[in-house]
């Protein structure tokens, strides 16, 4: 059993379930986190106080202190779940979003093979990668076609890991993760835009709910269960990538009726398409085969997507009512 653990993005939704779930497993546990004039650290704050975790600041833009950090703590893991992860905004922020979930992960790679470690390295990799999918299911062998500058910056990060793989011998493994949702999911991603907003309106609170293409299709699975699969890829002697995923799909239309059926609303009343929320370049169906995840690692998703709709409804009515 691996004894510490370095996890960039640990703020995130990722980020602050693997922290509780290796601390569960008696790690000690060190985060990066960036620096901010305002309270970024709401995801963990229930685990502040805890012994065994420690943060430093830090930023995957600033290679000279990732070096720095990463000679001096020596993890024996490394998971790198840091990113600017919003797909509509990768559009907007192309650079920075280039800079951080690309370069960043260079940056860290170079890090870990200059202080000569042996660490373990897990890359967060993503099914935007697919984007116009040349096949379905998707899976480790399937071709990328990326359609944003987010899946762009994922793909680059995901071979990079594999170069590093290849090259220097690193123990280097990829999660390629397919939608994976929760309560600490953003407000801006579009399933807790739904569950927030059906909360809202069934308070009283928000008259209208506005999304963009109902019909997209997703695979979508609990970001929960989804850390322990991260975990599990690191536990290997042999490194390798895997598809984490459902291998279920389902459209915006249905997480959207499901939302508003939970409460007992008509979602058709309460729900408008605004073309604002379109992408550039849609990606249409994602769908994983999570084969290999369940044949080498015995893992596999277990929470439905309908319950995991129902479950984040109900935390954000929880949260509204106090």
């Amino acid at each position: 059993m691996a004894s510490s653990a370095l996890i960039t993005g640990i703020t995130g939704q990722d980020g602050s379930y693997l922290a509780e779930f290796l601390l569960g497993k008696g790690y000690q546990v060190h985060g990066l986190v960036r620096r901010a004039s305002t309270d970024n650290l709401q995801r963990i704050r229930h685990l502040l106080e805890h012994e065994r975790l420690t943060l430093h600041y830090g930023d995957l833009t600033d290679g000279g202190g990732l070096t720095r950090l990463v000679a001096a703590l020596k993890p024996a893991e490394v998971y790198n779940l840091a990113a600017q992860s919003h797909v509509k905004i990768s559009f907007d922020t192309p650079d920075y979003t280039t800079d951080v979930t690309a370069v960043g992960a260079v940056r860290l790679l170079e890090a870990i093979r200059s202080a000569g470690i042996e660490t373990r390295y897990y890359q967060a990799s993503s099914s935007e990668m697919f984007g116009q999918v040349r096949e379905t299911p998707q899976t480790e062998a399937t071709p990328f076609h990326p359609r944003s500058p987010y899946a762009c910056a994922k793909l680059f990060a995901h071979w990079i890991t594999i170069n590093f793989r290849e090259a220097y011998g690193l123990h280097g493994c990829s999660g390629i993760l397919f939608n994976h949702e929760s309560p600490r999911r953003g407000e801006s991603f579009v399933t807790r835009k739904v569950s927030l907003a059906v909360a809202r309106i069934k308070l009283g609170l928000q008259e209208k709910l506005a999304l963009g293409n109902l019909e997209a299709k997703r695979d979508w699975g609990y970001a929960k269960e989804y850390v322990e699969a991260m975990w599990l890829m690191l536990q290997r002697d042999e490194p390798g990538d895997y598809v984490i995923a459902t291998g279920e799909t389902h459209t915006v239309r249905e997480l959207t009726e499901v939302a508003f059926d939970h409460v007992g609303l008509d979602w058709e009343k309460y729900t408008e398409v605004d073309s604002a929320y379109y992408r550039p370049a849609e990606v249409d169906l994602l769908l994983g085969n999570p084969e290999k995840a369940r044949r080498d690692l015995g893992w596999e998703a277990k929470t439905k997507f309908a319950d995991l709709v129902r479950l984040m409804v109900d935390e954000d009515l929880k949260a509204l009512q106090g």
